[in-house]
């Protein structure tokens, strides 16, 4: 909720970015059907938190990105990846499924024929493959969380209300969801004309110097 936060990098600890899942627990808290739909809505709730948070986000990501770490990356609007970092989902191995909404965003970000190779194969690819398939939007090298914000910064200089605006767009037709979107997406456009952003970016443009822009 600060205005002055222009985007959010998501990253893990310890020289990795997600091991997925903790299948050790299974036995315990997705023993059978029923607890597998609240252990997957538990998930959904925070990916969706994750995709429908209105300013750029970007994964930092080093080390393994496994199941549900995948599903984390895809939940954001970019990845940045250093070389060696591993990709994965293991679903297949383990005799479950992948959720709509996480086969829904590898889809999109990899296509129909690439989602089905990493889901039915289930290997692990590198970071040059990631990059190669468009798993990944950058390969740096060094601190993933520099390359990210290094990454950010282009965005960070721009209106925050037109890109919150613009990702509600994007987000909706990509999901094939513009009617059920329809008065969020014409509020996101009112609310930015109606914006002090507007005028200074008008204003900036006219007077040919960088706009300075508050979140308002």
């Amino acid at each position: 909720a600060d205005r002055g936060v222009r985007a959010v990098i998501l990253t893990g600890a310890g020289g990795h970015f997600c091991a997925g899942a903790d299948i050790s627990e299974f036995k315990t808290v997705r023993a059978d059907a029923a607890m597998g739909a609240a252990y997957d809505e538990s998930v959904r709730h925070g990916t969706q938190s994750l995709i429908d948070l209105p300013k750029p986000t970007i994964a930092a990501i080093a080390g393994y990105c496994i199941g549900g770490g995948v599903a984390l990356a895809l939940a954001c609007d970019f990845r940045v990846a250093v070389a060696g970092a591993r990709f994965g989902i293991p679903a297949a191995r383990l005799g479950i499924v992948y959720s709509q909404l996480e086969c829904e965003s590898l889809i999109a970000t990899v296509g129909v024929t690439a989602a089905k190779r990493i889901l039915f194969g289930a290997a692990q690819i590198d970071a040059a493959e990631a990059a190669r398939i468009g798993l990944i939007d950058r390969l740096a090298e060094g601190d993933p969380v520099d390359a990210a914000r290094d990454f950010a910064k282009p965005m960070a200089q721009n209106a925050p209300l037109s890109i919150a605006g613009m990702k509600t767009v994007v987000n909706a037709l990509a999901a094939g969801k513009t009617k059920e979107r329809h008065g969020a997406i014409e509020a996101a456009i009112e609310t930015a004309l109606n914006s002090e952003d507007y005028r200074e970016g008008v204003r900036a443009f006219g007077e040919k110097r960088p706009p300075r822009f508050t979140g308002r």
